[in-house]
């Protein structure tokens, strides 16, 4: 006997529930429901979830006059994906700087700022993007103050890489002030060469002498480059960032950005707290979120998660029980004393905050795990998921199973390990390297993980990040092969996982009715497709609160 095709059934739509204001018709909707097999429509009514069914044209009754109907029948839905560690705020510095991350040699990264200066008035500053590593240059190297004055010498000139480290020419060490004769500030270095010269490079808390007297951008330009970057986020599958490096002010930038519409993303905001040290100032830093948040600036686009502290440095600054490799009077970087952090954590928590703390290597880690001990000791109703790891990169057996037995959360990110992983093997050794983010040991162990980015040390990239997880590749090779995860555990770290990481798990994490609809549509099924198929998977559309914030 001859199958018929399928012919859809005429519609009409039923008076007692609303119409849709987007039906979606695909090869497979993966709810990410315990238990629930994939679907075949999803609808939309205002930002929430009206109705799945297993049929294509189970939905046809929702159907209005207004309704976007969108037929795929070789696509894939999935829950909008989230960063639940990236840096949004440096995201949209970066959109208007010099585009350094596109050069292969130091030559064309100077050829860039050379250019940038013969079209920028003399005296203004000249600012890089920030996510570029020095070790994927064909010298393999920082660029020095003496190369960045070949390109300008009629510019304060700022390259940053990453967060925490920046290289200044000649004009901006001027205006910052800094001399050979400048002392270092607690938990920062200002690098010198051999002879005792300045390199121009600034690490850590450093950097701070160069950012007081960096000319603030104007409110619009600041939007703007917020729009430029947020919508990048949602061309790659994200629906919601969280922000680990806010500076309170811009939680002012971040609501003016929602105001005019904005924002691509939903923003869970980690404000900084790497400037305050003692407990008056953190008490200062907690008086102004909580008037922010008192003035009702948030809602379930933009809200304040916590406050983020950093315990150690990263990639050359990572605190290890065993020295660095070819250094063997060197283990990196404790930037607090336990017993200050853990006052700190306190006080944070005691105004009904979280708080994620960075950890990159072992020795930081246990101690970071010894303060969280000690606060919840301090505090034994603290709900879990107050307090969070951030990386844990360096991960051993012992610290893993402290933080699953006191339920600690723990955000893991490959795609920093995937662009740091030569620099990482030069300062700590192929070994140590390799045993970088253990999310097969930590998954098996038990461990709340969710999953993210770290832009601008790694690219963000929903289905980047699930192909690193399941293949531990990077720009040095497969490193630690043995951690590798498999697809619908890596989805789910950006999915259900994360939710569950910001309290969320009742309206985003799963495509359910009622949940907010925030989804994503794939050319091809990411949990099916050929793996490296993954790498450069993009959406068709990705969809928060109901609203279409990328369309390919």
């Amino acid at each position: 006997m001859t199958q018929q095709p399928h012919q859809p059934r005429p519609h009409q739509p039923r008076p007692d529930r609303p119409t849709a204001d987007l039906l979606i018709r695909a090869a497979a909707v993966h709810t990410l429901v315990p238990g629930e097999p994939p679907r075949r429509a999803v609808a939309v009514t205002g930002d929430r979830i009206t109705a799945l069914a297993a049929d294509p044209h189970g939905l046809d009754g929702l159907i209005g006059p207004a309704t976007e109907v969108v037929d795929a029948p070789g696509a894939t839905v999935l829950p909008a994906f989230d960063d639940t560690h990236t840096h949004l705020i440096l995201a949209g510095h970066s959109v208007h700087g010099v585009p350094v991350h596109r050069a292969t040699e130091l030559a064309g990264f100077l050829a860039l700022l050379r250019e940038r200066a013969a079209a920028t008035p003399a005296g203004d500053w000249i600012t890089t993007t920030v996510n570029w590593q020095e070790l994927n240059l064909a010298e393999q190297r920082m660029p020095t103050t003496e190369e960045l004055d070949t390109a300008t010498d009629r510019h304060p000139v700022l390259v940053r890489r990453g967060a925490y480290n920046m290289v200044l020419n000649s004009a901006a060490l001027r205006l910052a002030g800094i001399t050979a004769a400048t002392p270092e500030p607690p938990g920062g270095v200002i690098e010198r060469d051999a002879e005792g010269r300045l390199t121009g490079r600034l690490i850590n808390k450093a950097i701070e002498l160069a950012e007081r007297v960096l000319p603030r951008p104007g409110l619009a330009e600041r939007i703007d480059g917020l729009r430029a970057a947020s919508a990048a986020y949602a061309a790659t599958g994200i629906g919601t960032v969280r922000d680990c490096l806010v500076p309170v002010e811009d939680l002012d930038v971040l609501r003016a950005a929602r105001a005019e519409g904005a924002l691509a993303v939903r923003v869970r905001a980690l404000v900084s707290g790497f400037a305050v040290r003692t407990p008056e100032e953190v008490d200062a830093l907690l008086d102004r979120v909580d008037a922010w948040r008192a003035a009702g600036h948030e809602d379930s686009e933009l809200s304040v998660w916590g406050v983020k502290f950093g315990i150690d440095g990263g990639f050359e600054a990572g605190a290890l029980e065993e020295p660095y490799q070819g250094q063997p009077c060197y283990h990196g970087r404790l930037l607090w004393e336990p017993k200050e952090l853990a006052d700190a954590v306190d006080r944070v928590v005691g105004r009904g905050l979280r708080v994620g703390v960075h950890a990159w290597g072992d020795r930081g880690l246990r101690t970071l795990l010894d303060v969280f001990e000690e606060v919840l000791a301090r505090r034994p109703g603290l709900p879990a998921g107050t307090l969070v790891v951030e990386h844990g990169g360096l991960a051993r057996a012992e610290q893993r199973a402290r933080a699953v037995a006191l339920r600690i959360p723990v955000t893991v990110q490959h795609p920093l390990l995937h662009d740091g992983a030569p620099t990482q093997q030069r300062a700590w050794g192929e070994e140590r390297t390799r045993a970088l983010f253990p999310l097969r040991e930590w998954l098996d162990e038990g461990a709340m993980l969710a999953a993210g980015s770290d832009f601008p040390v790694g690219p963000y990239g929903a289905m980047l990040s699930v192909w690193g997880m399941t293949t531990r590749r990077t720009v040095a090779g497969v490193v630690g092969a043995e951690h590798a995860i498999e697809r619908s555990e890596a989805i789910a770290l950006h999915t259900s996982a994360a939710a569950r990481l910001t309290g969320e798990s009742a309206d985003r994490g799963a495509l359910r009715p009622g949940a907010f609809a925030d989804l994503t549509l794939w050319p091809s099924d990411p949990l099916s497709c050929p793996v490296e198929e993954l790498r450069g998977l993009l959406p068709d559309r990705t969809v928060v609160g109901g609203r279409t914030v990328h369309r390919h």
